[in-house]
C-alpha cells in the first residue's frame, strides 16, 4: 500500500525526496448510509474542486464502487468487485487543502479509499458494448442553464450538508447553482440536474447501462433538466440493459418489459427520448477495466 510505504523508516525520506508527501484530505469521515424509513435510495454529491465549494467533499449514499469510480476516473461498469459493491452505501465527509487540484483530490480520495477499505487492485483490457448518445429527430428537449454569477464568482456555497428535502422527500436543489440528485424507490427513480454539461448525463447512463456512454449530442454548455424511468436492474438499481436498438434507433427497438408495480413508469430509453428528445446507439469497444483483488466490507475507523 503506497501509504505504508511512505511511513516506513528510511523509504519515508526516499520518497519526499523523489515524490513529496502523498495527498491527503485534512480530515474525513466515512460512515455506511443506514437505510431511510421509506426505503428509498437518496444519492448526491456536493462540493471539491472546480464548484463553489472547493474546500469540503460531501457523497451520501453512494457504493464504493461509485467512489472507486471518482477515484479513479472510470465509469462503474468499468470495475469488477464483489456484489456488495453494488448494493452497500457510504457517506463520506472531507476537509480539501486549500489549492487542491482535480487530480490532487482524485490522489487523496484513492488514498482514502485504501486506507478505511483496505482495497487493492490491478488494471485490464476488455471489450465492452458501448452507447453513443445523441440529439432525436425532434430535437433536444432539455432547457439551457441559466447559472447563478455568484456561484461562478465564489459567492456563498449555502447552508453544508445536502439540500433539504421537499414535501415528497426529494431533494430541493437551489436554482443557478451546478448540482444533481438522484432517488430510487421501488421500480421507480428520478433524477435532477442542475447547470450541468451533457457529459454528466451520459456518466448517469453508463451506470445504469453498464456500458460506457459516449456523448455525441454536440450540445455545448449547462442544462437544467429532470428525468423519471424504471431503474435498470443490476446497474445502479434496476433492469438489465436493454436488447440491441433496432436500426440503429433506440426509440424503435423491442423493450424489457417494466419491473413489477411500475408499469407506469418509461424505461430509460423512452424516457431519454421522451423527456430529453435525445436518443441512445449501441455500438462495441475496448476499455480499461479495474479489477478488484481485495476490500474489506466494513470501513475503519474515522
Amino acid at each position: 500500500m503506497l501509504i505504508t510505504i511512505y511511513r516506513s523508516g528510511l523509504l519515508v525520506l526516499f520518497a519526499t525526496v523523489c515524490y513529496g508527501q502523498a495527498p491527503q484530505f485534512e480530515v474525513a469521515t466515512v460512515k455506511p448510509d443506514p437505510p431511510s424509513a421509506d426505503g428509498r435510495i437518496r444519492v448526491m454529491v456536493r462540493g471539491g474542486p472546480g464548484t463553489n465549494d472547493p474546500g469540503r467533499i460531501v457523497y451520501q449514499g453512494f457504493t464504493l464502487k461509485d467512489l472507486l469510480s471518482t477515484a479513479y476516473a472510470v465509469k462503474t461498469f468499468q470495475i469488477q468487485g464483489p456484489p456488495w459493491f453494488d448494493t452497500d452505501r457510504f457517506n463520506v465527509e472531507a476537509r480539501i487543502p486549500q489549492g487542491t487540484t482535480k487530480e490532487q483530490f482524485n490522489v487523496m480520495l484513492q488514498n482514502l479509499l485504501t486506507e478505511r477499505f483496505n482495497v487493492g487492485l490491478h488494471h485490464e483490457s476488455k471489450e465492452f458494448s458501448i452507447y453513443e448518445l445523441s440529439v432525436a429527430k425532434n430535437g433536444p428537449k432539455i432547457k439551457a442553464a441559466a447559472e447563478d454569477p455568484s456561484a461562478a464568482d465564489g459567492g456563498p456555497a449555502g447552508p453544508p450538508g445536502p439540500p433539504p428535502p421537499g414535501k415528497d422527500g426529494f431533494p430541493q436543489l437551489p436554482p443557478g447553482r451546478p448540482n444533481m440528485a438522484m432517488m430510487m424507490g421501488r421500480g421507480a427513480a428520478r433524477l435532477a440536474v442542475r447547470v450541468q454539461p451533457i457529459s454528466r448525463l451520459a456518466d448517469m447512463l453508463g451506470n445504469q447501462l453498464n456500458s460506457l456512454v459516449v456523448d455525441k449530442t454536440g450540445l455545448a454548455g449547462t442544462y437544467d433538466y429532470n428525468l423519471e424511468f424504471a431503474p435498470v436492474t443490476g446497474a445502479f438499481g434496476g433492469l438489465p440493459p436493454p436488447p440491441p436498438p433496432a436500426g440503429g434507433d433506440a426509440a424503435g427497438a423491442p423493450r424489457p418489459a417494466p419491473p413489477e408495480g411500475a408499469s407506469e413508469m418509461p424505461d430509460l430509453f423512452t424516457a431519454v427520448q421522451d423527456q430529453l428528445g435525445l436518443k441512445l446507439e449501441k455500438k462495441r469497444g475496448p476499455m480499461d477495466v479495474l479489477v478488484i483483488d481485495r476490500a474489506e466490507k466494513t470501513p475503519r475507523e474515522n
